[in-house]
């Protein structure tokens, strides 16, 4: 479908009630890929790519923002125009957490069930900072875009950083196709430069907004499946969730990192399987 005539894709996918799949940076769709064949037999799978990322539309900064006010924005118009506004199941990873969840704060009456993947919709807990390779992309522009857009570091770093073992070559292949040349590599350089951390950046009263509101999702059941081996989305980030929802589900697992659904596919699988089970709408 087409948003402000942007093209963004998306995966719909099984019949039943909706399972809606957020995905971060710099995944895609495909990061979803062994979920989407586990639960599209009973549910209805929506998988959208971002704007800049799998097979959606890469424009430059002067055809999209690339902030998160956008991100949700997109979101927001797909399901719309989807007509799911009922019965969502919400499953988020990394960014994704962040858009997904401001959505869900929006329009909690449309979810019924949460799953949260290594990730926030928070200010980094504690204060603590952010690691040094997100903000030396975030805060020095031109070695940034050399090493992103010109090197796809970070997407190729990724492959390594953020599992615990080694991937197969087509699934490190499927996870970087998108990011192919310099112009289809903007988002993953926009989404670490959006971060916001002070009050004077763009998304900053967002996130806050988000935050504080999370007692609004405080009926919703939460499965939060954990990689504990996350360099970015520590235990710490875990620790937050659970101040934020004690009665919340938790598998965590000590072996697997940022990549959780790369790391322990089949145990998430059973787990949110599970959840969903123990949960019915």
């Amino acid at each position: 479908m087409k948003i402000n005539g942007l093209n963004c894709h998306y995966l719909d996918e099984g019949s039943g009630d909706p399972v809606v799949m957020v995905h971060g940076n710099p995944t895609w769709s495909f990061y979803f890929r062994r979920l989407i064949s586990d639960l599209s037999p009973d549910c209805r799978c929506i998988v959208p790519d971002h704007i800049g990322c799998g097979l959606s539309d890469k424009p430059d900064t002067s055809g999209y923002d690339y902030r998160l006010s956008s991100r949700i924005h997109d979101l927001e118009t797909l399901l719309d125009h989807l007509g799911v506004n009922r019965r969502i199941t919400l499953i988020v990873h990394d960014w994704g957490g962040m858009i997904g969840t401001a959505f869900a704060v929006k329009y909690p009456e449309r979810i019924s069930r949460m799953v949260i993947l290594n990730t926030a919709a928070f200010f980094p807990p504690g204060d603590k900072p952010i690691p040094m390779r997100l903000r030396m992309i975030r805060n020095l522009p031109l070695p940034a875009t050399v090493a992103v857009l010109g090197l796809n570091l970070f997407a190729l770093s990724a492959l390594f950083m953020a599992t615990t073992r080694r991937l197969p070559r087509a699934v490190k292949s499927g996870l970087v196709a998108p990011y192919n040349c310099w112009k289809n590599r903007i988002a993953t350089l926009k989404f670490v430069q959006d971060i916001p951390l002070t009050e004077h950046d763009p998304g900053y009263d967002l996130v806050r907004h988000v935050s504080g509101h999370l007692d609004r999702l405080a009926r919703i059941p939460k499965l939060i499946c954990w990689g504990e081996k996350d360099f970015v989305f520590d235990m710490d980030y875990l620790a937050q969730w659970k101040r934020f929802f004690p009665d919340a589900e938790v598998c965590s697992f000590p072996d697997a990192g940022h990549y959780v659904l790369e790391d322990a596919p089949e145990r998430v699988s059973s787990a949110v399987r599970n959840f969903l089970a123990l949960h019915p709408i």
